[in-house]
């Protein structure tokens, strides 16, 4: 037994009589106290063999689960602690969603920089698993959404430097309290196996069981112990070495959902979980089974684990097994089992939306709002698949219902919203769609994977709506099982925040000690004394001047860094940036002021106080915004400069005048209460717990303590500088807002000095056009839209004399009149805007010719163009054609302009009926029209 082989060896199997045995279907190797066993258990070894047959004593709810979990552990010396968000990205900047009860507590707890909650503890998680989507409503065991009961302790050597420290419990105790929980649900240990399955994920690996009972899998049992490191003496299944870490954890895993399926005995989990639901969706579909058909598909929810994507490689390969297995004709059992797949997928989907948006989560094109979207949109197919008319909106409520959110109503907003906004792509999408199934039609391939994956990012295509389009043109199109993981795959872990600059200066720097940042403690303080550590020449002829003390801030949070001087008696040294490395700061000078000297270091005031004014209120203007707009706003990104702030926030609708109206007004009522700003630093989970993970708008930080920023009701975890009371703020000033990303809004606006001089510049641009107009300010609105309208008219107006004009040329004998194939076709020179080219040309076509016409309007005119000088010719302009073919003509309009624009050194196209293009050979468009006849000939041929 290899020494990873003896980490599953463990005295308390040895003392209860369990045996370790090899799975004659995969080879993997479990646990039982059934010696005979003959396999793992887990699907496709072995089936479910707990439906219509409950594996626990008595029937439970979800909810009656969850807390039959929490109190058994409770009752077992763990302490309970309230769930996290769905969103991960809220604590984390590694990854999107919550997949795992062991995502609260990564990457301070797990790393040993901060403390757990508690020790140990127990959680239920609700999480959301994108990778697993395909699979939902297949497999009969799949969900998306789901609660992970997790019981964790955190373990670190007693000399260890750690946030935490001693042994609470390891692998015996974690195995034990795993099989008493099922004993005292009533549960046959001898049907009860643990298969050894190492584990790894996020640079951490450990030993870990699957814990396996009537082919279901309940519960994961993973002992952290390993960390990924390149001369590591243990490899693992990823490829990686590992060696051991100076601490342990216990990460476990029990589905919440699956116990309570265990105990209730339906054919899928589903039913289970989502009964009332799941009836409603099969009256509005009108899904009715006799009692025979009824009996068919209980009977496939029996073999539906050997469905999982992750296990076989054709799903649909394996339906055939299973349809053999009953006796059935495939087909028929396809057609009774996928319309009950597609209503349990609803379910799911509709309470993996209530989990996002109800936590607050705005669909849009990137990050957890792109799964957001991604969900939404597939739910409303299937919804159309299937034929439920409920509206998306109601069926996702019922779920936010049920998970007792308070922001139905928002949640309800969102979704219609983004139903209308996918209304709309499909409109668009179809057409790209036909245009992609015409040019595959042509070369006789299939439409690849890769397309089918674009057609979604790019237009929020399904892939069965393209097999709709590609079959009108027998198009085959090639869908994976697996479609909706690999597009999650693109958008599953958003690039980690940026990272700072690395510092060229080496070791030297790494040697030096954390500057003491005076900016903290007073941030009204504009000077101050230090002894200069350290001096760096840059290649620029710069210099990085690290000081023992500083109060001069470096750039971070979306704060520009402070300027200033740092003085010697010999030496006044300007202060143009300061960063921050590894706690070292790093002020960059113009001149080099001596390692040892005594230094004067003054900030420009000016400066720093504009900073702090514009840092405040973005505080107060966020604040703002989530009391008009909802408190799904959260902080997409800020930036704060002397002159002004931006704000970007995450919203599902552009904001309209009314509402910038009110976020100014809340802010200035927060500005004039003159409340006090204040700073504290609280334990990490203190401050979580009391305020949650909206602390983390504009960042994660590390350590045990974090520095938090009240402003009036605003609390954030803030590093930067900020005034004393609000009213040092003075005037706020909304500037604009504008929508730079889907699903992202941003405020830019201004504070103080700042406001009166964007308010002033504002007023500067009315009074300037009022004297244009020659009216009063008050009057240049009315003035404005007025002559808009005349203007309009005018427009209106002169549209109407080109199209008489271009009716009188396509009447007169202007042009040559050539006939082609039967139809006569109209060969003239108009040096005259596209528009008029475009109305002559349909004039034409409305009198059944052929129409082409090519303009030159900016070049020499045909009767000087060979007798124009050299200065003439170097003045030419491009030529233009426009050409326009009635139908049954048999002339591609497309082709034709095609030929005549090369010969004018350019190209063009359109589709068949009405084409135009150029090039910027001027003068040569009188010899392509001359050639026009015999080109229209060729394309007639063709």
């Amino acid at each position: 037994m290899s020494e990873l082989e003896a980490e599953y060896k463990l005295q308390y199997f040895e003392d209860e009589g369990f045996h370790r045995l090899e799975c004659s279907a995969c080879g993997d190797h479990f646990w039982t106290l059934d010696g005979s066993r003959d396999t793992c258990g887990e699907p496709p070894c072995a089936e479910y063999s707990f439906i219509d047959n409950p594996g626990f004593d008595d029937e439970l709810s979800l909810s009656e689960m969850r807390e039959t979990f929490l109190s058994f552990f409770e009752d077992h010396d763990h302490e309970r602690v309230d769930p996290y968000p769905v969103a991960a990205n809220r604590w984390r900047d590694d990854v999107l969603l919550t997949q795992a009860s062991i995502y609260d507590f990564q990457p301070h707890v797990t790393s040993g920089q901060s403390p757990p909650p508690a020790n140990p503890l127990v959680v239920s998680q609700p999480c959301i698993r994108m990778q697993d989507i395909d699979n939902v409503g297949k497999t009969g065991r799949h969900t998306m959404a789901f609660e992970m009961g997790g019981h964790h302790a955190f373990n670190a050597a007693e000399d260890a430097e750690y946030a935490y420290e001693g042994e609470v419990y390891w692998k015996e105790e974690c195995v034990e309290y795993c099989v008493e929980f099922f004993e005292s649900l009533g549960a046959d240990m001898g049907e009860l196996t643990f298969i050894e399955d190492p584990w790894v994920g996020g640079g951490n690996a450990g030993p870990a069981f699957e814990v396996i009972y009537r082919g279901l899998e309940l519960a994961t049992l993973v002992f952290m112990c390993f960390e990924q490191d390149p001369d590591g003496e243990y490899e693992l299944k990823d490829g990686n070495t590992y060696s051991r870490m100076d601490r342990r954890v216990i990460d476990t895993g029990y589905g919440i959902e699956r116990w309570t399926w265990m105990s209730q005995g339906t054919p899928t989990v589903y039913e289970a979980i989502y009964p009332d639901m799941i009836d409603f969706l099969k009256d509005n579909a009108g899904v009715d089974l006799t009692s025979e058909e009824a009996a068919i598909v209980h009977d496939a929810a029996r073999l539906s684990g050997s469905l999982d994507i992750d296990d076989v490689d054709d799903v649909e390969a394996a339906r055939a097994d299973i349809a053999a297995e009953l006796g059935v004709d495939v087909d028929r059992l396809r057609d009774l089992v996928e319309p009950l797949e597609d209503i349990y997928a609803i379910s799911d989907h509709a309470r993996t939306l209530a989990y996002m948006l109800g936590d607050g989560i705005v669909p849009s094109n990137v990050g957890t709002g792109y799964l957001a979207r991604m969900v939404l949109r597939r739910t409303k197919r299937l919804c159309d698949n299937v034929g439920v008319d409920a509206p998306l909106d109601e069926l996702v409520d019922m779920q936010a219902e049920r998970l007792g959110y308070r922001n139905r109503d928002t949640i309800r907003d969102i979704v219609r919203t983004e139903v209308e906004k996918y209304r709309e792509t499909l409109d668009r999408g179809g057409r790209k769609v036909r245009q992609l199934a015409e040019e595959y039609a042509a070369s006789g391939d299939p439409i690849p994977t890769e397309e089918l994956i674009e057609l979604y990012d790019s237009h929020g295509i399904q892939p069965d709506m393209v097999e709709e389009i590609a079959a009108e043109r027998d198009v085959a199109v090639a869908v994976p099982d697996d479609f909706y993981s690999l597009v999650a795959d693109r958008h599953d872990a958003e690039e980690a925040a940026a990272e700072a600059e690395e510092s060229s200066h080496g070791e030297r720097l790494s040697d030096l000690p954390e500057t003491d940042r005076l900016y903290y403690e007073d941030q009204e303080r504009m000077e101050f004394e230090a002894m200069v550590l350290d001096v760096f020449e840059r290649e620029d002829g710069d210099y990085d001047v690290v000081l023992d003390q500083t109060m001069f801030y470096p750039e971070g949070g979306g704060q520009p860094a402070d300027h200033g001087t740092i003085t010697t008696d010999d030496v006044t040294a300007e202060v143009e940036d300061v960063q921050i490395v590894d706690g070292v700061v790093l002020h960059r000078v113009d001149e080099d002021p001596g390692k040892g000297e005594f230094v004067r270091g003054g900030i420009d005031a000016d400066r720093r106080r504009r900073l702090m004014r514009h840092h405040t209120a973005t505080h107060i203007v966020g604040h703002a915004a989530r009391e008009v707009l909802g408190d799904h706003i959260r902080q997409a990104g800020a930036q704060k400069h002397t002159d002004s702030a931006r704000l970007d926030v995450r919203h599902y609708e552009p904001i309209t005048r009314e509402q910038v109206k009110q976020i100014e007004r809340l802010a200035n009522e927060v500005v004039m209460d003159n409340t006090s700003v204040t700073q504290e630093w609280p334990d990490r989970h203190e401050a979580e717990a009391e305020h949650g993970f909206d602390l983390y708008q504009g960042g994660i930080p590390a350590g045990e303590q974090i520095r938090l920023i009240h402003v009036d009701e605003d609390v954030q975890a803030c590093g930067g500088t900020h005034v004393a009371r609000t009213g040092d703020v003075g005037a706020i000033k909304l500037l604009n807002t504008e929508r730079i990303q889907d699903g992202v809004e941003r405020l830019t606006f201004a504070a103080g000095d700042a406001a009166i001089e964007a308010t002033q510049a504002t007023e500067d641009a009315l009074y300037a056009a009022a004297d244009t107009l020659d009216v009063s300010p008050q009057d240049v609105p009315e003035t404005a839209e007025r002559f808009f309208s005349e203007w309009k008219e005018r427009g209106k107006t002169i549209e109407q004399l080109k199209e008489e004009l271009a009716e009188v040329r396509a009447a007169g004998d202007d042009g040559e009149e050539v006939d082609v194939g039967g139809t006569p076709a109209v060969i003239q020179r108009l040096d005259a805007d596209m528009d008029e080219l475009r109305a002559t040309a349909n004039a034409l076509v409305e009198d059944g010719k052929i129409a082409v016409i090519g303009s030159a309007p900016d070049g020499v005119p045909a009767s000087d163009a060979s007798e124009g000088s050299a200065d003439e010719e170097s003045e030419s302009g491009g030529a233009q054609f426009v050409v326009a073919v009635p139908d049954d003509a048999g002339i591609d309009a497309g082709e034709v302009v095609g030929e005549l624009a090369s010969k004018v050194g350019g190209g063009g196209g359109g589709p068949p009926d009405f084409a135009q293009g150029g090039g910027p050979d001027g003068e040569a468009l009188d010899d392509a029209l001359d050639d026009a006849p015999d080109v229209l000939e060729q394309v007639l041929r063709a």
